[in-house]
């Protein structure tokens, strides 16, 4: 299959990117690494990302950036930088790649378990993940030719947790290689709508 990797370079896409890249041909895309360089902010990148590249089996997102912020200093300037990457990006992948993607192939994208187990100043981030999984989960419903849709909900990464324990106080973290295997199971699999969690 071939499958296109945005954010392969992060600490979840490089996990992501080992596990599909056993049996598939990759094509990694990131803001400042990869083979194409995409800004997920901007339509017009994503156009010109997908007209370089052509068909693909699947696209896979393991990128998008949310703000962490007290709500009370949450304000709109701070928050539409989470629509326009976590939120939008994420989307407009889906929207602008459909003519992209190969009959039975399929879109993932990642959300995270904020959504459902709630920290403090992460609700913008909360706000988009859960946004993301129920475009995904009504988007299904009409996907043409045979195209699926899923999300990947990780729970913070081991790798990651040093940084980010403060954070994450009373959370078990999970090894990137076990939320890979989420995304290998998207691409590889038969299911539709789902929210595969990794907690």
């Amino acid at each position: 299959m071939k499958v296109l990797l945005i954010g392969a370079y992060g600490t979840l896409g490089k996990a992501v990117f080992n596990r599909l890249s056993k049996k598939n041909e990759v094509i990694t895309a990131g803001r400042h690494s990869g083979e194409i360089h995409v800004d997920i902010t901007d339509p017009d990148s994503i156009r010109n990302m997908y007209n370089e590249i052509g068909k693909v089996d699947a696209v896979v997102s393991a990128t998008g950036s949310a703000v962490f912020s007290p709500l009370a200093e949450l304000t709109p300037e701070k928050n539409e930088q989470t629509l326009r990457s976590k939120l939008g990006g994420q989307i407009n992948l889906v929207l602008l790649g459909l003519d992209y993607i190969n009959d039975g192939g399929s879109f993932t994208l990642t959300t995270g378990v904020m959504m459902e187990d709630p920290i403090r100043q992460g609700a913008s981030a909360a706000m988009a993940n859960g946004a993301v999984t129920a475009f995904a989960k009504s988007s299904a419903t009409e996907m043409p030719r045979g195209i699926r849709i899923n999300t990947v909900s990780p729970n913070v990464l081991e790798e990651s947790w040093e940084n980010l324990e403060p954070f994450f106080e009373g959370f078990t973290p999970v090894p990137a290689d076990r939320a890979a295997r989420a995304f290998e199971k998207s691409v590889h699999g038969a299911q539709t709508g789902q929210s595969y969690k990794v907690y």
